[in-house]
């Protein structure tokens, strides 16, 4: 399976603010990234998306027909979402590094885990993996978490050196995956 995964383009969404799950707009038209894509992407290949409206928007706008999964949404943040992270801070010295010991198991915001984001994200791709035939190619556009979560799987890392990976917005990043394990082809194209 080859998959050409999407970071969405930029939110509209103020810097320093906590935003995972939270459904934004873009900062800018989603036509623009999809015209600068579209040469990198295969032409015939399913289009699948974070049903977020960061995500759908520049699916829609690569292709009319987008299938959406909650499995591709970004991490959850509990009671942390829209919240500025120096806030947080300040309400909670100290919160953000002890998550950040463990980001794979905590969830002091009461939202989700990396390693629950990750299990989904894996499973979709599983899901895909098994009904299609191993040479075909997806078009995926989801969030930073999930790629990251995602490519920290392929590449072995522990989840606290996932946050080390960075995807650009309105960057496309392909890897292929068969019975071998994953090769990346590229990253933040």
């Amino acid at each position: 399976m080859d998959l050409f995964l999407i970071r969405h383009p930029r939110p509209l969404v103020a810097e320093g603010i906590c935003y995972g799950s939270t459904d934004l707009a873009l900062a800018e038209p989603a036509a623009v990234a999809a015209a600068r894509l579209r040469p990198l992407l295969p032409t015939d290949a399913p289009l699948h998306s974070s049903p977020l409206r960061r995500c759908l928007e520049l699916a829609r706008a690569i292709g009319p027909e987008a299938a959406t999964d909650a499995r591709l949404q970004e991490l959850h943040f509990g009671h942390w979402e829209g919240r500025a992270w120096d806030d947080i801070h300040r309400q909670d010295p100290g919160v953000l590094d002890r998550w950040a010991a463990d980001t794979a198991n905590a969830a002091p915001h009461g939202g989700e885990t990396a390693a629950q984001l990750q299990a989904r994200a894996l499973a979709w791709v599983a899901e895909q993996a098994a009904a299609g035939d191993g040479d075909r190619a997806l078009v995926v556009v989801t969030h930073s978490g999930v790629l990251k979560a995602l490519f920290g799987h392929w590449l072995g890392l522990a989840p606290a050196d996932w946050f080390r990976l960075h995807f650009d917005y309105a960057g496309v990043s392909r890897v292929q995956l068969d019975a071998q394990g994953a090769r990346v082809r590229f990253l933040n194209r």
